[in-house]
């Protein structure tokens, strides 16, 4: 196998980290901690500790109290999880109504459209043409029946960082309960669930250099006592959330929330300047155009579009490059991004984006071998164009 591209796309992943492959490794076999946590045996009770101090550490990254964590497979199921599960619990009554955004992750805007099935109401925020929205914006869209606002931390396509605790006043005043996606967020700016005034968060490990297949939900004890589960069965995780925990998973999940805690303010501040510097590097290019707000962004994620050059000539021609045009969630569809299309994007200017996240292991030497490919590529493109 040849050299593999430079990886740019740490929005949709990350490598895990070598001393979280290493802690996980040690619940792998007989000679480590293999038991399972349900279970009352001393290889069981063991687990068990593992699951408790990697809960501990998870909690930590979102100034949580650990009773407060529930572990699920990814945020996906999180904000699963935290959307029909808050608002099915009220199906005795009459209909709810919930708000979101059209610029969410597809598992909460295709939660949200599966409540519009069951008899529910929901309506959808427009954000300006920065991706931002406006308190007033959020306190004009609630109603008698709104039981649920949920709106992501940090754009998962533009990295653009809503004012949550702003959005948490309007939501604390209509007594509203408020859902925050934080997977691109988490580990990455500093977090804490009181001060954003959030009754639940979504977050997950393989976006911070843990195992893909699992992550939390934090919720609220009001919340928490609310919410109907999606599994059913062994009623693990206080009847939320049923099914084995995979030890191995969460204590990598653990260890890779106290390492990028202990790492965030550095990397923060380094991957802004790196990201900055990318920028600077395409901004004089011929129709180019930067998505989302300039500095209201989580660091290190950078989203362009270019006018006049086609997307999937330019994503073919950047063969030393991995990066993404879009969510990798939706890298099936043939369709634009939603996200860029609710910020006032064309079609053909949600097509030709590049969305660039560096992470760990990026350094100034990626930055300018970037900016040189995507630069060949783009005056190619734009000087055969038509």
């Amino acid at each position: 196998m040849g050299e593999l591209p430079l990886y740019l796309d740490h929005a949709a992943t990350t490598p895990v980290d070598a001393r979280v492959a290493a802690a996980m490794a040690g619940c792998l076999t007989q000679a480590g901690t293999f038991g399972n946590p349900s279970s009352r045996h001393p290889y069981g009770r063991r687990a068990r500790e593992q699951v408790e101090c990697a809960r501990g550490q998870v909690a930590h990254l979102i100034g949580a109290g650990a009773g407060d964590v529930l572990f699920t497979s990814g945020a996906t199921e999180s904000n699963n999880l935290a959307i029909l599960g808050s608002v099915r619990s009220r199906t005795r009554g009459p209909r709810a109504h919930v708000v979101t955004a059209s610029t969410e992750h597809r598992s909460v805007l295709d939660a949200c459209r599966q409540l519009e099935r069951e008899g529910h109401a929901v309506s959808y925020l427009e954000p300006d043409a920065h991706g931002l929205l406006a308190p007033g914006q959020l306190a004009a869209a609630l109603r008698p029946d709104t039981v649920l606002v949920s709106i992501m931390h940090a754009n998962n396509e533009t990295g653009v960082l809503q004012d949550i605790p702003a959005l948490a006043a309007v939501c604390r005043t209509r007594g509203v309960a408020l859902h925050v996606d934080a997977a691109q967020s988490a580990g990455k700016v500093p977090l804490a669930v009181e001060a954003l005034g959030a009754a639940l968060l979504s977050f997950t490990a393989h976006k911070l250099y843990g195992p893909k297949g699992i992550g939390a939900l934090y919720a609220s004890a009001g919340q928490r006592a609310i919410l109907q589960p999606l599994l059913f069965g062994g009623g693990q995780e206080r009847g939320i959330r049923s099914g084995t925990l995979p030890v191995h998973q969460i204590v990598g999940f653990g260890l890779a929330c106290e390492i990028a805690a202990g790492e965030l303010p550095a990397q923060s501040a380094r991957l802004s300047r790196l990201a900055q510097a990318l920028w600077q590097g395409l901004a004089d290019l011929p129709g180019v155009l930067r998505n989302g707000h300039a500095t209201q962004c989580v660091p290190g994620l950078l989203n362009v579009s270019f006018e006049g050059v086609e997307g999937e000539s330019l994503l073919a021609g950047l063969t030393e490059l991995a990066l993404s045009s879009g969510s990798a969630c939706d890298s099936d569809s043939e369709e634009p991004s939603h996200v860029l299309r609710s910020l006032g994007r064309s079609r053909e200017l949600a097509q030709s984006s590049l969305r660039f996240s560096l992470g760990r292991g990026s350094d100034e030497a990626h930055v300018q071998r970037a900016v040189a490919a995507v630069r060949r590529e783009v005056l190619r493109l734009a000087a055969a164009a038509p």
